[in-house]
């Protein structure tokens, strides 16, 4: 059955390999700098990620770099993702507490407010590889390509920038665009959205009528695939020798299979309990547009990198996130130590339901998928770097604790819904561990 294959993870997880790279390359930058411009540079990095009582990953990176004379550089870089864990279904609660028995024969109780979950675990591996050739000192194309695979998703991408520097290389103007094509392929194939979540098993006619209720909304197909084009322009500006400014904007169009395969959402009856569940349903095409504003300025021995960032989606999700780190070099100039900080607030997407009550017509599109509905994030954290004696290269920590949050109590919530938390506070903790040397 469907509803027993493995979850996605929340959407944080999408954002591990990206924070993974920011961690590594700030250390290779500044390990390239000491060392005097190094023209090979390994940089390791090993997160270890879990939320609390959901999902755990553990995401070792490698990336070595190659720059030759004329700064024309090579880069690849191979990331393995190991996780395991639960994650919600996007079901209600029950409003009852429940006793099963599991095949080993230990009994398990499942409280009236918890929120249900399914357990899952994949492996992931992924490939990045980066070229940049300057043509001479105003102009700096860029290539780049990757690829991932997961048990139920392949993701193959290329993308291109051009930099061009004008007002004597104190401003910089950035162009970029990439595509993806990306292919989906659940446990079980394509389900209809909005249709009923029938569990298999049983005897008799019981099972016959399950198998039956299973095959009407299945697609009979196995695979679908999800494109994504996606473009970028931005410009740089060094206002003093100690301040540098950016703003950038992008614009990404998505079509094709959109919907979370393994997410559903909960029939209430009048009393607020489940009486059933659908498969959910997400529009066929999504077109995203950000902006990005971001501060640089040396004090001296302090460096603060402050960013805001404004999101818009035609789903109707709205976000604004803003991000504050002050880097510290310690006394001898091989330490430093960066606190950051960091909040995000989102708006739900116009189709975000915690369910759907009996006896309603279906909506067009519908979802309970908590990463798109209204959440809060705060999150605190600190990195420190560090040489070890005379021993080569450079050593860095970082970790951060994130709350989430959101209106668990919806006005239209009906019967028992009404008296639980539709959606509890989550707890995330990470640590990276990352090792950069040049030679």
């Amino acid at each position: 059955m469907q509803l027993n294959a493995p979850v996605r993870p929340a959407a944080s997880r999408s954002r591990l390999g990206a924070a993974a790279c920011a961690l590594i390359a700030s250390a290779a930058t500044a390990v390239a700098r000491a060392d005097g411009g190094a023209t090979t540079q390994l940089e390791a990095a090993t997160l270890i990620y879990g939320e609390q009582n959901r999902t755990d990953v553990v995401e070792p990176l490698l990336r070595i770099t190659r720059v030759r004379p004329g700064g024309q550089s090579l880069s690849a870089q191979i990331g393995l993702d190991v996780i395991t864990g639960a994650s919600p279904t996007g079901a209600s609660p029950s409003g009852k507490v429940q006793t099963t028995t599991t095949p080993s024969g230990n009994v398990e109780t499942t409280s009236a407010s918890e929120i249900p979950t399914t357990s899952f675990e994949d492996i992931r591996g992924s490939l990045d590889l980066d070229w940049t050739r300057p043509l001479g000192a105003l102009v700096s194309p860029a290539l780049g390509m990757h690829i991932s695979r997961e048990k139920d998703y392949q993701s193959l991408g290329a993308n291109a920038t051009l930099a061009l520097s004008l007002l004597h290389r104190r401003t910089t103007l950035t162009f970029g665009g990439g595509l993806n094509r990306d292919r989906v392929f659940p446990i079980g194939g394509i389900v209809e959205g909005l249709t009923p979540v029938v569990a298999t098993g049983g005897g008799g006619g019981e099972g016959v009528e399950a198998a039956e209720a299973e095959e009407a909304a299945s697609t009979g197909v196995i695979a679908a695939d999800k494109n994504v084009t996606s473009a970028l322009v931005g410009v740089s500006q060094v206002v003093t020798r100690r301040w540098l400014v950016g703003l950038s904007a992008s614009r990404t169009v998505e079509d094709g299979y959109l919907t979370e395969p393994y997410k559903v959402l909960s029939v209430l009856d009048i009393g607020g309990y489940p009486i059933s569940s659908l498969h959910e349903k997400r529009p066929s095409s999504r077109k995203r547009t950000s902006l990005l504003a971001s501060s640089v300025y040396h004090f001296g021995i302090d460096v603060l990198n402050a960013s805001y960032r404004a999101y818009g989606d035609d789903w109707g999700v709205q976000s604004h996130t803003v991000e504050l780190r002050l880097r510290h070099d310690l006394t001898g100039g091989d330490r430093w130590v960066e606190p950051h900080v960091r909040w995000y607030w989102q708006h739900a997407a116009d189709f975000f339901r915690f369910s759907l009550n009996e006896g309603d017509p279906l909506p067009d599109f519908a979802s309970s998928d908590a990463r798109i509905g209204s959440i809060r994030t705060a999150t605190l954290g600190a990195a420190c770097g560090f040489r070890l004696g005379s021993y080569p290269g450079e050593f860095s920590v970082r970790a951060e604790y994130l709350a989430q949050w959101g209106d668990g109590h919806p006005a239209d919530a009906v019967g028992v819904q009404r008296t639980l938390d539709l959606m509890p506070p989550v707890s995330t903790g990470s640590l990276m561990l990352g090792y950069s040397v040049g030679w």
